[in-house]
């Protein structure tokens, strides 16, 4: 068996093969992530329509496109430098290198040697390594061992050691370089490797699964459980005190040397803030300068450039933050209902979350109109909607008007603008809501017994308000459309035979009709018939449906869908946010949770909710709601009424025959032994 050698690469070719490798398992990735997807003119139109996001986003996009062609740029030059290597692993043919075709006689090999060997000769002048591949070659084609050789193993000199060249520069091993080399060793393994681990350690230790820092989530829990019932102005201070903005927490929070002079301003703009508030850490200037930047971000205020710097990032941090206020209110409400001991957050508490949510994603404050998430809507054509003609206070009212009255009704806007804002109303999402209520794993899903779990399965549709509709965003039709004709078709006479012929039938039908008796016991089994075939068909629907149900639940669990949604359309939202909602039941009554909310990410046609939550102790009507709201427009949540009727649950059976289950296989032969007497008995008691 042939030896195996390992060398290093002395010409440096190798190395330049792996390197080209390297880069392109960078670049090709990255150029497929970094690609832009395709977006239909619509979509491009009402990205033009916001000013805010490609101000602040053009520079990281241009940072990523430079990137991907400086990687382009360096495959490329590797790959040329690759092409133009010479190629060193070529099979060996002396018939090549004697310059005669294959199956050439012993006399030409001769005659073809002697002229090359005269041209080559190195006492002549000639190349010395061009003479001893002639004389290899021709001992190849005139020597029977080395042609044998070169026949078997491709090589005169017979088999050879396996080389494998290892991708790495000879001066790499060179003894000239070993102290650097080892330097640059224990460099990168002894001190970067270390410190590259450590500071990833400390830091995921210092975040949660979703990226929160766990100060902020402990801060969170305080808060929440302090205040059960809070406000939007308390949330908005417990938001701002995340320490997500303290720059000690994080470096990409910064404390400009401006601030003692920007700050004291808008917080007179603004008015009354609880500034005086001494409560920490409320009164710490982290906490401050991000309250105030939301709340001017809310007001739509106007402020310099070095703060809207600072104000971009509060803002695209909060949606973030106060997601994690809702997990934390959902994990004090099951903290509460399972120990007890303390009171739950409100439902309030969560639902304002939601709120601060759509709020800070439009830029808009909590009593201001829904209309004013529009372009070109400001405060003082709010006036045009509200009047008593049109009452347009929400986003549907404004849809449902017919185009000539939204059309007059929005006079003040020119043809173009007009035109945008319809664009914009008609990308707005309606979601249609259906709920189906059961009891999964029972014998009778639609009984709803007490302690239960109920299983409400919700399923929405995504709709853009164009399709929804349709007819009001359309120009309405110049004349209207012509009546639906009549369904009404001519029936002709029947002939006088043909009557006759009916008429004796219709005698023969009335002579043979049964006795009112007979036909009331026909009636009687023909109805029982029915209801069993009825039944029959039921339970096997009902079967059918809980089996397509479970495919459906273990399908999702083994597919991973996107949470690229749709875009959402916001004029003051620095960042491309994806539209996601919450969907939960509540009880609004007693202003609690009945189940924790399910963050929808991933709607973007159909999707089918879950919610699962026991059923109360007691019997009896119960009023509770299914609640969908959105996390990034305000005016479009859904609240649909759900009933509630609990039974008393059913007796638990002690002695079940199902349950008699034997130890022992004697066991069970003497209870067949013990069966089989008895229905002997019995066989004979009825013989007699």
């Amino acid at each position: 068996m042939a030896g195996q050698q390992f060398q290093y690469d002395d010409s440096g070719n190798t190395f330049f093969y792996f390197l080209t490798s390297f880069v392109g398992l960078i670049v090709i990735p990255a150029t497929y992530y970094l690609w832009p997807r395709d977006q239909n003119a619509e979509q491009l139109r009402l990205k033009s329509l916001r000013r805010v996001h490609g101000r602040c986003l053009w520079y990281l996009q241009l940072l990523n496109y430079t990137a991907l062609l400086f990687g382009w740029v360096v495959f490329l030059l590797l790959a040329y430098k690759v092409s133009k290597l010479d190629r060193e692993y070529q099979e060996y043919n002396p018939y090549e290198v004697l310059h005669l075709d294959p199956g050439a006689t012993t006399s030409e090999i001769k005659k073809q040697y002697h002229l090359l060997s005269k041209k080559f000769h190195p006492d002549k002048g000639g190349d010395e390594a061009a003479f001893m591949m002639i004389t290899k070659a021709y001992a190849a084609l005139t020597n029977e061992q080395t042609k044998k050789n070169w026949e078997l193993y491709g090589d005169p000199d017979g088999p050879r050691a396996t080389n494998f060249g290892i991708a790495l520069p000879a001066w790499i091993v060179d003894q000239k370089n070993s102290m650097l080399v080892l330097l640059v060793y224990g460099l990168a393994f002894m001190v970067i490797l270390p410190v590259v681990v450590g500071t990833w350690w400390y830091r995921s230790i210092r975040y949660s699964g979703d990226q929160i820092l766990i100060n902020t989530t402990q801060l969170f829990m305080h808060f929440m459980y302090k205040t059960p019932n809070m406000n939007m102005k308390r949330l908005a201070m417990v938001l701002t005190a995340a320490f997500e903005f303290d720059p000690r927490s994080n470096k990409e929070a910064t404390i400009r040397p401006t601030d003692n002079i920007e700050v004291p301003q808008l917080i007179r703009e603004l008015g009354n803030i609880n500034v005086k508030k001494k409560e920490p850490p409320f009164c710490y200037p982290y906490s401050l300068k991000a309250r105030v930047l939301v709340l001017a971000h809310l007001s739509r205020m106007e402020i310099s450039e070095d703060l809207e710097e600072d104000q971009r990032f509060a803002v695209r941090k909060s949606p973030a933050l106060l997601q994690e206020m809702v997990n934390v209110g959902c994990q004090l409400t099951m903290m509460a209902n399972s120990r007890g001991g303390f009171h739950a957050p409100r439902l309030v508490s969560i639902e304002n979350c939601m709120k601060l949510t759509q709020m800070i994603v439009q830029g808009l404050q909590e009593t201001k109109s829904p209309l004013l998430q529009l372009p070109h809507f400001d405060e003082e054509h709010l006036r045009y909607c509200v009047s008593k003609k049109y009452k347009v206070r929400s986003l549907q009212d404004l849809v449902s008007l017919k185009d000539s009255e939204r059309r007059s009704m929005l006079r003040f806007l020119v043809e173009e603008k007009y035109d945008e804002v319809i664009s914009v109303l008609g990308s707005f999402p309606h979601i249609a809501m259906e709920t189906k209520l059961q009891v999964l794993d029972d014998e009778d899903s639609n009984n709803i017994t007490a302690g239960s779990i109920v299983t409400v399965t919700v399923t929405l549709t995504r709709k853009r308000m164009a399709v929804r509709h349709r007819r009001s965003l359309n120009s309405a039709p110049r004349y209207p459309p012509p009546p639906p004709l009549q369904d009404a078709v001519a029936v002709p006479k029947e002939d006088d035979e043909e009557g006759s012929d009916k008429g004796s039938e219709s005698d023969e039908a009335e002579a043979n009709k049964d006795s009112p008796s007979e036909r009331d016991e026909e009636s009687d089994k023909q109805s029982d018939t029915e209801v069993d075939e009825i039944a029959g068909d039921d339970e096997e629907q009902e079967w059918e449906a809980l089996q397509q149900s479970i495919q459906r639940r273990e399908k999702a669990l083994l597919e991973t869908k996107s949470k690229v949604t749709h875009p959402v359309y916001s004029l003051y939202y620095p960042d491309e946010k994806q539209e996601w909602w919450w969907l939960y039941i509540a009880d609004r009554r007693d202003q609690a949770l009945v189940s924790m909310p399910y963050h929808v990410c991933t709607l973007k046609d159909t999707e089918e909710v879950e919610l699962k939550f026991p059923a109360p102790s007691k019997t009896g009507n119960y009023q509770y709601s299914v609640i969908l709201r959105s996390d990034s427009y305000l005016g479009l949540d859904q609240i649909k009424p759900l009933k509630l009727e609990v039974h008393e649950a059913k007796a638990v059976l002690d002695n079940h025959p199902q349950w008699d289950i034997p130890e022992t296989e004697e066991e069970d032969e003497e209870q067949e032994d013990s069966d089989g007497i008895e229905e002997s008995e019995d066989d004979d008691e009825d013989n007699d």
